[in-house]
């Protein structure tokens, strides 16, 4: 059987791999990108309906291509698809779609790697995961499948008529939760929020979005620092784009628990630590109004003032008495959807650069394991690693490493005299 051979293969054409490509080709560097699927799949079905992009378009994006449109909108799920697909076509980047990758590993007395497809066997110098940080769903395994509930993650969610009738619990109020929450709450559900601890930005502040905050401010370049890599971020692009309120949410009929804790015949459990992770919100929000404020005073900046930003809600009742458990048969709790985040999922990669608890061991997407490299990894090199532009810049540097690395490969050394011309050389003198 015939092998195929590249000098560099991308797994994965999501917005990393598309990325990836881009630069690859700008460095010279052949290659091929395979995709499992389709081009942003991720995007089209692992997504609820209503879903648009956290970021305003003109925010983002990848700087060689605008969406069309308002460059002030928030982007529907499949708006962004389509944009990577225009954006594949447009750098003529050379994808292989329904191609899954099962096994890369190292190639015995040769350089190189064997890469194991569902289409045959290649062999590539350079391989780049380029899968994205939502790869395998997380579930706790706190309720038992047969508890006689609705169980499903945010990834497999697509509209409140999907769901039972009944109430829902959500647990998890990062971006994706407080959306969820809040549109089955517009659909007259009744909905239980469990809210653990979380960073609450300002969607904008003084006639600008937080995302452009966050560049003047230079918070997208923050380097990792411990537990800030799980960080979760309540924002939403959602209606036009809004500040996540959890206290306006309450108000609406929302009730809001703490982090859920543990689960045992029928009944829900919380910790009470519903006030102290609002507050720690609160305190985030308004850290970041006192760093806008300061930066405009510093620079003579022209914005409005904005002094409502400041006023926050009173407490409702299940904050002020808060709800410790709950009997999800009594409360007409039918499902519970698990906002609980993503782990990932290398175990195709049977390479010799992951720590015991099967994280890559990386410096900025360059893998210890020679000629492996990683795309999408959240923080791989900064708050904005896993996030549209970021993962553009972050394709930059892997390529740019790829680069160096095959120009001292191509090296071939000093000429080296034969024994024999050297032996003549001794005889003359």
């Amino acid at each position: 059987m015939s092998v195929e051979k590249v000098e560099a293969l991308v797994v994965g054409a999501g917005q990393a791999g598309v990325a990836m490509s881009e630069h690859l080709t700008r460095c010279g560097v052949g290659h091929l990108v395979l995709e499992r699927s389709r081009i942003a799949e991720r995007w089209r079905s692992e997504r609820w309906d209503s879903l648009v992009a956290n970021g305003p378009a003109w925010h983002d994006r990848f700087p060689g291509m605008a969406f069309p449109g308002d460059p002030e909108a928030f982007v529907g799920k499949d708006g962004v698809a389509d944009y990577f697909e225009a954006y594949a076509e447009q750098i003529k980047a050379p994808i292989r779609c329904g191609v899954a990758v099962t096994k890369v590993s190292r190639l015995n007395g040769a350089p190189g790697l064997s890469v194991e497809t569902s289409d045959g066997v290649i062999e590539a110098e350079y391989v780049i995961a380029a899968t994205g940080p939502f790869q395998r769903p997380l579930i706790p395994t706190l309720v038992p499948e047969n508890a006689g509930i609705m169980q499903l993650h945010s990834s497999a969610y697509r509209n409140p008529a999907q769901l039972p009738p009944g109430a829902v619990l959500v647990v998890g109020a990062g971006s994706s939760g407080a959306q969820i929450a809040a549109e089955l709450l517009e659909a007259g559900r009744k909905v239980f929020l469990s809210v653990g601890p979380h960073g609450r930005p300002p969607r904008s502040y003084r006639g600008r979005d937080f995302v452009w905050w966050l560049g003047v401010l230079n918070k997208w370049d923050a380097e990792s620092q411990p537990g800030a890599e799980h960080t979760t971020i309540a924002v939403s692009g959602a209606h036009g784009g809004h500040t996540v309120d959890f206290r306006k949410l309450a108000a609406r009929g929302m009730t809001l628990l703490g982090k859920t804790e543990s689960y045992a015949d029928g009944v829900m459990t919380f910790a009470p630590d519903l006030a102290r992770n609002l507050a720690k919100g609160d305190a985030d929000y308004l850290g970041l109004l006192d760093e806008a404020d300061a930066y405009i005073t510093r620079n003579g900046l022209d914005l409005p003032a904005e002094p409502t930003a400041r006023l926050i809600g009173p407490d409702p009742e299940c904050v002020t008495h808060p709800i410790a458990s709950l009997d999800l048969a009594q409360a007409g709790v039918t499902t519970i959807l698990w906002a609980t985040g993503f782990a990932l999922d290398f175990s195709w990669l049977q390479v010799d650069t992951f720590d015991a608890k099967g994280f890559p061991r990386h410096q900025r997407g360059v893998a210890a394991e020679p000629g492996v490299y990683f795309l999408g990894l959240p923080w791989q090199s900064r708050r904005g690693s896993s996030f549209i532009w970021g993962v553009w810049h972050d394709a930059k540097h892997v390529a740019d490493h790829i680069a160096k690395q095959r120009a001292y490969l191509a090296y071939e050394g000093p000429a080296v005299a034969s024994q024999d011309s050297t032996a003549a050389l001794q005889r003359r003198a």
